[in-house]
């Protein structure tokens, strides 16, 4: 039963370790069906981050004395999941690169809203040396959505659109 805030922030940074190692396989398997070279780009670029973000949580939970190991990220299971789903339904291609965002996107704002909570219990709870730990990754987290967004924008919804129009214009039909 978890009865302090203490304890919540603490269960939480497990929670949130468990849903950087999931992202992070997740984002792999996004990276190798991704057709843009943008995207893929920016793909391999966060998992690079990542691989830090799971670091950086072990020095958080160091700092206050737990363990991040433990705990299995439910939401991150489910995102994961859906992701691997879009990505067996989903024809290879520029629609395919858009659902690849969109799963990412989604990841993304799931741990922005995680890592604000943590920086702000632990500025409650007086972890000050967790704080900038924290801020970094919130950081990173921010500008990975809003690269994916540029992404998106400038290219890979454009392609997916033209390819709806592609494939939906009537054949010629043969005499």
């Amino acid at each position: 039963m978890v009865e302090t805030l203490e304890k919540l922030f603490q269960e939480n940074i497990k929670d949130l370790y468990s849903a950087e190692k999931q992202f992070l396989a997740g984002m792999k398997k996004l990276s190798k069906k991704a057709e843009s070279q943008e995207l893929k780009q920016a793909l391999d670029q966060h998992i690079e981050q990542t691989e830090e973000h799971v670091k950086r949580i072990e020095q958080v939970a160091e700092i206050c004395g737990t363990k991040p190991s433990g705990k299995a990220c439910k939401a991150a299971q489910g995102l994961v999941e859906e992701a691997v789903e879009h990505l067996e339904e989903v024809e290879q291609g520029p629609v395919l690169d858009a659902a690849i965002v969109e799963c990412a996107q989604k990841n993304e704002h799931y741990e922005i809203c995680s890592y604000g909570t943590l920086i702000a219990w632990a500025g409650q709870l007086g972890l000050d040396k967790a704080i900038p730990i924290l801020q970094k990754t919130l950081d990173e987290e921010k500008q990975a959505d809003e690269l994916l967004s540029k992404v998106a924008e400038q290219s890979v919804n454009t392609q997916a659109q033209s390819n709806e129009s592609e494939t939906s214009k009537p054949k010629a039909t043969v005499r």
